[in-house]
């Protein structure tokens, strides 16, 4: 969860992976301007205030002292910088790189005269537990405390943003580098760890230069400096300084084992094959194409159908029609041919649901409108003309014409844990936490955020919809991150296991919420010491109860700075055992489990 006032995510360096689309397309993309001036000096006093969309006044009470370069504590490195890319260079470029850094050095001296919005202070993003770490061979034979169930015999990965490089201007936690965590558990209570980072072409690249050279989707790439970042690096781009034909995404925020493959995603990007080695170590195979089937982004949160197996996906473009498709996967990993969803405008979809024989497509008010960076905004808005609504369309099908629009104002649903049908009444059920103010994530607002988690009824038949909180306002709490039991995944399902992210932006616990009831049974993880998305594992497919299995969850002490795993047990949420982690683990994102034969099935 991000250190500021603002709802994490998944997040994304959406811009990046479209700029270069983008520009190859400039004329045909109309800006509303015949021609753009980006004035480098001083702003005015008007665009030196943010504003919310949510509101018409500025909002935003920025520290008086200039943004400074921040000084992360994070633990020795042992990265090293290759200089070997550089050493290629012909004078041309050697001569353009100078040019181009320069100009790079006088836009940061720039934006430093300047404070930052939280949302783009890395002294706020990514300080405390949010700061990076080094990677970590793996270290075996951690000492355990209490009994591991005998069935957790695998692997539990988790992903999450974790910055190579300290970062010269702004900076939000989605734009790290992507760093997989891994707990491999084998049996009598013999468990080690290893953290490395996605080996992304957008990482190498910049361990070859040894500085970040891409820009920043959420921390740097708004307004008019934003501008001239994306033509700087497209600069260095045109004189072979950097390859951004292979992607640009950062792969930091879901993972998903599939077909044999651990998959590390981010919006931005095809997803990165990474192997879980006998050892406990993770190895980046590489971006990963299902045998040259996908050719676009793929969203962070696919899902896998527990009784077909099958894995379904969406795409989206903030450039180009058709802003949003849908795919699927055969459990072979055969791609079906692309569906195009009817968008009138480019939309944040960063996730949504499937059901037995549907899948769950929100189309909600945050949207992409890349001209506002030209007039000094951020090119995520909250359009407050637009109407929030879900498009329910057959898995099979084969293009959108019978998708059925059901709408759903004021709605915006960063994360779907679940969906159903109801055939009675012609509903399909839609569980999500609700987040306002919708735009958070790019746009602080002084405005509390609240995430709350509610029941949206789809009707079928009469196309209309109605929206309840699950919870009662007296226990009303912050819910985001979390899942519930993978085999009931588009069944109806009665617990749900989410973060409870208070105070907020940290987690202090989780919650089991009774989905019928609203009943709520928590597990704090003490004083000072959070934790991250919950990981629910079942005990078995076939088991009578829904929820016979374990809670997997990374907790971190602020007043030791330790961290540890632990394991709860889900039916009475009391920890079964703890594992003492060799190193500090930085809050993340979203994670998966992996059987031991599955881990040995890998591709």
């Amino acid at each position: 969860m991000p250190p500021s006032s603002t709802i994490p995510g998944n997040s994304s360096s959406w811009a990046t992976a479209q700029i270069p689309e983008l520009l190859s397309r400039s004329s045909q993309i109309d800006l509303g301007f015949p021609v753009i001036t980006i004035p480098l000096g001083k702003p005015t006093t008007r665009g030196s205030k943010i504003y919310c969309a949510v509101q018409t006044s500025p909002l935003i009470r920025f520290p008086k002292n200039p943004h400074q370069a921040p000084v992360i504590t994070r633990e020795d490195s042992t990265n090293t910088i290759d200089h070997t890319k550089t050493s290629r260079w012909n004078f041309l470029q050697k001569a353009a790189a100078v040019v181009l850094d320069a100009a790079e050095n006088a836009l940061v001296s720039l934006e430093r005269r300047h404070p930052l919005p939280k949302t783009a202070d890395p002294r706020v993003q990514i300080a405390g537990n949010f700061a990076p770490v080094a990677e970590q061979p793996v270290q075996a034979s951690l000492p355990v405390t209490g009994k591991i169930p005998y069935f957790i015999h695998g692997a539990y990965v988790r992903n999450g943003a974790n910055p190579m490089f300290d970062p010269a201007g702004g900076h939000h936690l989605f734009d790290g580098d992507g760093m997989v965590h891994a707990i491999t558990i084998s049996g009598n209570n013999s468990v080690s760890y290893a953290c490395r980072f996605t080996e992304t072409h957008r990482l190498v690249q910049e361990r070859e230069l040894g500085r970040a050279v891409f820009p920043k989707a959420i921390g740097e790439l708004h307004g008019h400096s934003g501008v001239v970042r994306l033509l700087l690096f497209y600069a260095r781009g045109l004189f072979g300084l950097v390859d951004h034909s292979h992607g640009t995404g950062v792969a930091n925020a879901g993972l998903i084992y599939f077909n044999g493959r651990l998959l590390a995603m981010s919006e931005d990007d095809l997803p990165y094959q990474v192997r879980l080695t006998l050892t406990g170590d993770l190895v980046t195979v590489g971006r990963y194409d299902f045998n040259k089937q996908l050719r676009s982004t793929m969203i962070a949160h696919p899902k896998v159908d527990p009784d077909t197996r099958e894995l379904f996906a969406l795409s989206y473009d903030v450039v180009k029609k058709p802003y949003l498709k849908y795919f699927k996967f055969s459990p072979d990993g055969t791609k079906s041919p692309d569906v195009e969803i009817p968008l009138d405008v480019p939309t944040m979809v960063h996730d949504f649901a499937i059901t037995q024989n549907y899948v769950v497509i929100p189309d909600q008010q945050v949207v992409f409108k890349l001209q506002e960076m030209i007039r000094g905004g951020s090119p995520v808005i909250y359009d407050k003309n637009k109407t929030s609504r879900f498009g329910v369309l057959r898995k099979d099908a084969r293009n959108a014409t019978d998708i059925i629009w059901v709408e759903s104002p004021d709605t915006f649903c960063f994360h779907l844990w679940n969906a159903w049908e109801e055939p009675e009444s012609d509903e399909v059920v839609v569980i999500g936490s609700c987040m306002t103010p919708p735009d958070s994530i790019f746009n602080e607002c002084d405005e509390n955020l609240k995430s709350v988690l509610s029941e949206i009824r789809l009707n079928l038949r009469t196309g209309e919809s109605s929206s309840r909180p699950i919870i009662q306002n007296s226990e009303q709490v912050n819910l985001e991150a979390g899942m519930v039991n993978k085999y009931k995944l588009g069944r109806k399902t009665q617990f749900a296991y989410l973060a409870v992210a208070e105070p907020w932006p940290k987690v202090s616990g989780f919650a089991k919420v009774d989905l019928s009831t609203g009943k709520v049974k928590r597990y704090v993880y003490g004083d000072e010491r959070y934790g991250g998305e919950p990981y629910f594992v079942p005990r078995s497919a076939d088991s009578e109860k829904e929820d016979d299995g374990y809670i997997l969850a990374f907790v971190h002490d602020e007043k030791t700075w330790k961290s540890e795993f632990q394991i709860i047990n889900a039916m009475n949420l009391e920890l079964e055992a703890s594992v003492e982690l060799p190193s500090r683990v930085p809050y993340g994102f979203h994670g998966t489990f992996i059987n031991s034969k599955d881990l040995e099935m890998q591709a």
